[in-house]
């Protein structure tokens, strides 16, 4: 796949009588990738490699300070024609070789010139870590002789033995969080309170900690040498991190994978063993702890170290298991190339990818790691600006720089001043303008669908709770649920033994009182306004008593089905006054109850809604025209129903301490959509789905803005 530079080039003359040669303390070891022979140069010092074909070896370890490179390449091609680099691969291969510090010149200066590229490489170094602010590297120490040290006793930790304890104990720690998920999903909700803030960081210490460890360990055992250990500011949050770059050496592919993903199998079996804390340990510190560790441990590895998009562990594993050194470089080099290749008509570019497939691995790469890159940096930005909104606008402005402005104006200078653009530089400016202004015009001039869904439950118009209004035991079910109930039918018969003796003790002091009354008349005529008193608080209270008797037959209040699918389990349990029981629905007419967020009401209240449709759960394919619609016009916070809400599966979040799931985390308006009648659609009291709202169309550019402002405005008050 990959097209080889011309054998010939202009810039020959600059180096053709140069006397170089590489370095002594070069290490070069043979590898393989996908099959074929390649060769990698190491330079120890500063544990860094280059890879090489053997044709490009060859010329370089005949280099010597008698001989000058013109010679060496003649030679070379003398000897291997078809295997000799070309004058264009050489001058590229000496200057990355240059740059490295790699090469030896017979020169007194050179030391100086060394010291020189030195320093350069590292203020390169200093300026990738400022633009990656989010994670900046400090290194601390060298773990080396610690590693060589316990090797003993961690060589005992690789091998198939420890691979079936760590299934096992994985497995049973999965089926532990299984069985008590509930309670693993109800205490994920305040892993962000402030309370458990520290338990989380330290959770997320010690787990990192035992993860660099990890990488460290399975290196040393297989030959490899760690000595860099320090700490990364991931976010602003100090954590461990270790290099493990000189496992890249390694000719075995799997044993790359294996340091590659050492971290997260260590990671993984921690919390495993936390899990099994976790879930015998009652509430406290220890169990806090435990579950932050389980936390930090399954969020982290599926976010950042198991995704291949960012470069962390994940995107080494891709990359050793693809045969694809430097994925992302290559990549980004493969989109250039494309870019310069058949957009820019320069014809002497050329691909990194050696193959077809090699060239399809990392056009699909470079494309999603960018969006992803994106879409998580964003994503990190509203977190942190949520928690500290100065340190979020920093790094906003910072990304904005280095995403944003250091590209464009990078791209600029690279259309203006690019020799490789020498011949075609009239047509990719033109490209490039005339790129930006579709783009600008696609999304700022031509209008889009402007639409937006809210979920909703279907009611019907007559509808009434059921609810008793005396409390009591369930007895009897006396209408059973999806029958139709005539007004006043009986449902439900409740019953309360302590009732009926407050009944037959009012009836008591009431015969008392009677006595009381008519001995009065005879002896004693004063007493009889108070007695008389005395029997009409009687009276009412015995009325009273009665009536809640009465009330422990359930009635229904109008016709209608009565709908209690709960009504069987009901029965010998004690209910509250005021229990929802049931309903009874009148299924002539139902409507479609939508909840919208504040963000979308402003359309509805603008008066630009065109159409609107509904289309229920399970009722794929469908849509509902709706006839007519009402909006609310007052906030609401309790839900229409719990289905609605996170708790049930639903999309509205919901407050933490409502345990109904009815309350929701910010108020609302609802919207009453009159639904059509349709024969083929079961239209149930309750059943969830969506209804979708056509706006008038709009560009996306005014869309994405009005967007963007209400997200400040909402989240910062900006």
């Amino acid at each position: 796949m990959a097209v080889h530079s011309k054998t010939f080039s202009e810039s020959w003359h600059r180096i053709v009588d140069q006397k170089i040669a590489l370095r002594a303390n070069v290490k070069v070891s043979k590898r393989y990738f996908r099959g074929e022979l390649w060769y990698v140069l190491q330079d120890p010092f500063n544990n860094q490699f280059f890879r090489l074909r053997p044709g490009a070896l060859d010329f370089v370890l005949r280099l010597r300070q008698d001989r000058t490179v013109g010679e060496v390449w003649d030679e070379c091609l003398t000897r291997d024609p078809d295997g000799v680099p070309g004058q264009d691969e050489v001058i590229q291969l000496l200057s990355q070789l240059h740059f490295a510090s790699l090469l030896y010149y017979e020169n007194p200066s050179d030391s100086a010139n060394l010291f020189d590229r030195y320093k350069r490489r590292k203020q390169r170094e200093l300026k990738s870590k400022l633009l990656s602010i989010m994670f900046f590297r400090l290194p601390l120490f060298d773990p080396d002789r610690l590693l060589k040290y316990c090797m003993p006793v961690t060589r005992w930790l690789i091998n198939c033995w420890a691979a079936l304890v760590w299934l096992g104990v994985v497995g049973y720690a999965v089926k532990l969080v299984v069985d008590h998920f509930d309670e693993a999903s109800s205490q994920a909700q305040g892993v962000l309170a402030p309370g458990n803030l520290f338990f989380l960081y330290l959770g997320l210490v010690l787990i990192k900690t035992l993860h660099e460890f990890g990488h460290a360990v399975v290196c040393r055992h297989y030959g490899g040498e760690v000595h860099t250990m320090g700490i990364m500011f991931l976010i602003f949050t100090p954590i461990p991190y270790m290099d493990a770059t000189s496992s890249w050496s390694f000719r075995n592919r799997w044993q790359r994978a294996l340091v590659g993903g050492a971290g997260m199998i260590v990671e993984v079996f921690v919390a495993a063993l936390a899990t099994f804390v976790w879930a015998n340990t009652g509430p406290g510190m220890i169990h806090s702890l435990a579950y932050n560790m389980m936390f930090v441990a399954s969020v982290s590895t599926v976010l950042f170290n198991a995704n291949p998009l960012l470069r962390f562990d994940g995107y080494y594993i891709l990359s050793d298991l693809l045969d694809i050194p430097n994925l992302h470089t290559r990549s980004q080099q493969h989109l250039r190339h494309l870019a310069e290749h058949y957009l820019f008509a320069y014809q002497d570019s050329t691909s990194p990818a050696e193959t077809r497939r090699e060239a399809a691995w990392l056009v699909v790469f470079g494309v999603l790691s960018g969006i992803y890159r994106v879409v998580v940096f964003t994503g990190i930005i509203l977190f942190i600006a949520d928690q500290f909104l100065l340190a979020g606008m920093i790094m906003a402005v910072v990304c904005i720089i280095s995403w944003g402005v250091v590209p464009l104006f990078k791209f600029t200078q690279y259309l203006a001043t690019s020799p490789r653009l020498a011949r075609t530089r009239l047509r990719a400016t033109a490209i490039s303008v005339g790129t930006l202004a579709t783009v600008i015009l696609f999304l700022a001039v031509f209008p889009f669908p402007n639409r937006f869904r809210a979920p909703g439950v279907v009611e019907a118009v007559q509808h009434i709770q059921v609810v008793n209004d005396t409390a009591g035991y369930v007895e009897a079910v006396l209408l059973p649920s999806g029958t139709v109930a005539e007004s006043g039918a009986e449902l439900l018969r409740l019953s309360d033994q302590e009732l009926l003796l407050e009944i037959r003790a009012a009836a008591a002091q009431k015969q008392e009182t009677m006595a009381l009354e008519r001995l009065a008349m005879f002896r004693s005529p004063a007493d009889l306004e108070p007695i008389r008193k005395r029997m009409v608080a009687i009276e009412e209270k015995l009325a009273n008593l009665r009536h809640r008797h009465q009330d422990l037959t359930v009635r229904a209040r109008q016709q209608g089905v009565w709908v209690a699918p709960r009504s069987d389990e009901m029965v010998g349990t004690w209910i509250p006054r005021g229990t929802a029981l049931g309903e009874v629905v009148n299924s002539d007419q139902f409507r479609f109850t939508a909840v919208i967020s504040q963000d979308e009401a402003s359309n509805l209240f603008a008066g630009q809604l065109q159409r609107a449709e509904v289309r229920l759960n399970g009722q794929s394919g469908r849509n509902l025209l709706v006839k007519s619609y009402e909006i609310i016009p007052f906030q609401h916070e309790k839900l229409p129903s719990a289905a609605l809400g996170w708790r049930a599966g639903g999309d509205v979040p919901v407050a933490a301490s409502d345990q109904s799931g009815l309350a929701a985390a910010e108020p609302f308006f609802l919207i009453y959509a009159e639904l059509p009648d349709d024969p083929e659609v079961a239209f149930r009291q309750g059943r969830s789905g969506k209804i979708r709202f056509s706006m008038q169309p709009e560009p996306l550019l005014t869309q994405w803005t009005r967007s963007l402002r209400q997200l400040l405005q909402k989240r910062y008050q900006l």
